[in-house]
């Protein structure tokens, strides 16, 4: 909470009205009470002064600045401790527990938020929670709440309670002058309780005051100031500006450098020495003497300059005050200044985005380095802090602000170094990455192809490259390749990411960190063309350079590891893969929070290894919770979401609940023809796990026909021998045999039968499913001899390489048909 202001004047209509709204608001379904009007009038005091006259009426009281939606989602991750939620990495996931447990009223069932200087109605109604336990207050400029607020519109002071301001801080006035002094200040209560500091600062008779107020007011209508309350405001704030610029260089030097950053809190230890470059000797001299720089900011607090908060050790200047300090510098200084507030920032860089560790200081640093425009700096050391802003707002997972930063600096990096220099493309690189990972497939690819393009160019017009340009042109070529296997084109991409591959081994040797991503990427194109074997391999090796680089609980390693898990899986080494996945997850649970995204993403893949190995309700538990977090965390649409919601639609399938399975795998289809077309092999996918589902429903020709289709685009697009056409095949095998087409469902599944053998071998566990249905097809067309023969041959070797309790073991002894499913690989 920002402290109570001791000099609070007035405003008793104002508060009664406020505390009946709120009040009145908690007996129904909330609406939040929103106080908007002109910057200066006194909105966020108000509500504090409110909020310190109620504080015993409520448990719990959470002040939001939300200028920005990271300030938002910051602020009330930070809550979450306080609730007894666990603060995990992601605030996507983190934002949505704590506005739950608010809406729920536990532990606290009676609560106010207090979203300040709110601007945006669209962007802060997310953050609303909807609830009868709690109180929301928000204090903005913008007048048009009315849709979701009770609005209570805070206006200037009444020319009493400027009166009582101005003689509550100094020798009483006469009344006449107090008049004229407030009719000057236009009863402006920033405007007014500036003057006010003033006079108890210097005992300045009234007349005087009016004097030099005058004189600068005079200066400001030739400037052409636009309102009347923002003239009131600047005038009054030049009077003790110039005092101060008189008296305190480096005072008016610190505040002139605060004006370029962001009118909230600025923590203290931002103010130290400039690592890199100079401010001015002045400004220099005071940042490298704590008590040169403690008599600065003492300055600043005994005029009102700026709020001072020893709780926080921080200080905070009014946006308005920000505007005046700009207008009274030269276009020089202004320049200077801006640099000694990017040059700070840059100082203050902790360096390592990727680490949570650091994530809370970014949150600082983050509103203030965009105030500071340091995206249009060309300094080096600014530069870095642009590139490691823009990671960590990915990394923590504020996917708008991640977007809109990276794209503008990019942008800015297009004009200030041009679209060639390595600074610029390496942006361009992020910013693909960033619309990839939230599946903005057709702009990362747009982005992509123009920055390989131009690293392809650099490449060739150099005729001895820096390395990092030579990595980084790899990496854009690996980007394009990803851009492929987006579009399902599997084997165009697995010969681009090949050529990445061998190139990197050529040019950086076996174990150099991108040899081993581009690996990492071959590896899953093997996979996606049916390569299981060799994917395992390669994964293998990757795996082992990983462990021996970085040890075995680095991020990096327990992702090469969960890669060599789906090798295992897809080799039909169900128990082995599901053990070593199941370490995997405890290691991950170890290093990361839960609801980090490569945690996620390692339990969805513990859920079907689980399933594989036939503990179907075990694997329930963890999509169902995996699901939820997605959900959560991405949204309903994004790529990852969609593959969790296709494993769950499997384990409730397996689980009985074939209505909501049948629905749920209904959307993922659908959604998928969105995100990658009707021709993507996981598109097609999902459709044929649909037809499963449908087939047990009772709508077997639905099923078929589905099959059909899935078949014949999977045998187009990756060629009948591909492992994912065999599966659909013996599912349409099977939808043939529900039909009562059971020459044809053995025909067909005699045919599976033998390219499943050569292409996966005669024990994988799709192969024996596909013969154990054959035995089913021969056996209702009443060859019991075949089919006794074939069904006993194949019931044990699924005891050996399922188990003898194994569900498709069961099932087969019972004469029930298998069914095969696909998992959608990576892309």
């Amino acid at each position: 909470m920002p402290p109570r202001n001791p000099n609070f004047t007035g405003r008793e209509r104002q508060l009664t009205e406020l505390a009946e709204h709120l009040e009145r608001g908690r007996t129904a379904a909330i609406l939040p009470q929103a106080m908007y009007g002109l910057g200066g009038v006194g909105k966020s005091q108000l509500a504090v002064e409110y909020i310190y006259l109620h504080q015993s009426a409520y448990d719990l009281v959470c002040w939001i600045p939300s200028d920005r939606t990271s300030g938002i989602t910051n602020a009330l991750a930070q809550l979450a401790s306080r609730l007894g939620i666990a603060h995990g990495s992601e605030p996507t996931v983190t934002v949505p527990a704590v506005l739950d447990a608010l809406r729920r009223g536990e532990p606290y069932s009676s609560w106010l938020l207090v979203f300040d200087n709110a601007e945006n109605v669209e962007t802060l109604t997310p953050f609303l929670p909807n609830s009868g336990s709690g109180a929301v207050l928000i204090t903005s400029r913008n007048p048009h709440w009315d849709h979701v607020a009770l609005c209570l519109e805070v206006d200037i002071f009444d020319r009493a309670e400027s009166i009582d301001l101005l003689n509550k801080r100094g020798p009483e006035l006469a009344q006449e002058d107090a008049d004229l002094l407030a009719d000057v200040l236009g009863d402006l209560p920033l405007a007014v309780e500036q003057a006010a500091a003033w006079r108890a600062e210097t005992g300045m008779p009234a007349q005087e005051y009016l004097r030099l107020f005058e004189e600068k007011h005079n200066e400001l209508l030739s400037e052409s100031a636009p309102h009347t309350y923002q003239q009131s405001i600047a005038t009054a704030w030049n009077v003790s500006l110039d005092h101060v610029e008189r008296t305190d260089s480096e005072a008016i030097q610190l505040l002139q450098v605060c004006a370029y950053l962001a009118p909230e809190p600025i923590p203290r230890d931002l103010f130290s020495q400039v690592h890199h470059g100079s401010i001015t000797p002045e400004l220099d001299a005071a940042l490298a003497d704590p008590l040169r720089l403690g008599r600065a900011i003492r300055e600043i607090r005994r005029y009102s300059l700026a709020r001072v908060d020893l709780r926080t050790n921080s200080i905070q200047i009014h946006r308005l005050v920000q505007n005046v300090l700009i207008n009274r510098m030269t276009p020089h200084q202004q320049e200077q200044m801006k640099r000694g507030a990017q040059l700070l920032l840059a100082s203050a860089d902790p360096r390592n985005p990727s680490s949570s560790t650091t994530w809370k200081r970014y949150s600082v640093l983050y509103p203030h380095a965009v105030a500071a425009a340091i995206v249009h700096s060309t300094d080096p050391w600014v530069r870095r802090l642009v590139v490691n802003i823009a990671v960590y707002l990915q990394r923590w997972g504020d996917h708008e602000s991640a977007l809109r930063f990276t794209d503008e600096a990019y942008e800015a990096a297009r004009e200030l170094f041009g679209p060639y220099d390595e600074k610029t493309l390496w942006l361009a690189l992020w910013l693909g990455w960033t619309l990839f990972c939230v599946g903005r497939y057709k702009e990362a690819a747009k982005i992509n192809k123009v920055t390989l393009v131009a690293y392809e160019s650099v490449h060739r017009s150099s005729p001895v490259p820096v390395p990092k340009t030579r990595e980084r042109r790899l990496h854009a070529m690996g980007a394009v390749a990803a851009d492929l296997r987006v579009k399902g084109d599997f084997g165009e991409s697995f010969a681009l990411t090949r050529r990445v591959y061998e190139e990197a081994r050529a040019e950086f040797g076996e174990e150099d960190p991108t040899t081993l991503t581009a690996a990492h990427n071959l590896a899953v194109c093997l996979r996606l063309v049916g390569r299981f074997q060799d994917a395992y391999e390669l994964d293998r090796t990757t795996w082992g350079s990983m462990e021996a680089l970085l040890g075995s609980d680095h991020e990096l390693t327990l992702l090469a590891r969960t890669c060599l898990t789906v090798d295992e899986r897809e080799l039909g080494q169900y128990a082995r893969a599901r053990d070593q996945q199941e370490k995997v997850v405890a290691q991950y649970e170890r290093q990361l929070p839960a609801d980090n995204p490569a945690a996620l993403h390692a339990k969805r893949l513990l859920a079907v290894a689980r399933r594989k190995t036939g503990d179907h309700r075990a694997a329930l538990e963890v999509s169902e919770e995996v699901w939820e977090v997605m959900v959560s965390r991405f949204g309903q649409e994004h790529p990852d979401t969609i593959a969790a919601s296709l494993g769950l639609a499997m384990d409730l399938r397996h689980d009985g609940q074939l209505d909501r399975a049948r629905k749920l795998a209904d959307v993922c289809c659908h959604r998928y023809r969105r995100l990658f077309g009707e021709q993507h092999p996981h598109t097609v996918s999902a459709e044929a796990n649909l037809a499963i589902t449908l087939r047990l429903d009772g709508r077997p020709q639905e099923a078929y026909e589905l099959d059909v289709r899935a078949h014949a685009a999977l045998s187009e697009k990756l060629g009948e021998r591909h492992p994912l056409a065999l599966v659909v095949a013996t599912n349409q095998a099977s939808d043939l045999a529900a039909l009562q087409r059971h020459e044809e469902a053995l025909a067909l599944g005699t045919e599976t039968l033998a390219l499943s053998t050569d292409v996966l071998g005669r024990a994988h566990p799709s192969t024996l499913c596909t013969a154990a249905n054959r035995a089913l097809d021969l056996h209702a067309l009443n060859r019991n001899d075949e089919c006794d023969a074939l069904h006993s041959t194949i019931l044990d070797e699924l005891r050996i390489q399922l188990s003898a309790t194994h569900p498709a073991v069961t099932d087969l002894a019972d004469l029930t048909r298998a069914n095969c499913y696909i998992d959608p690989l990576p892309l």
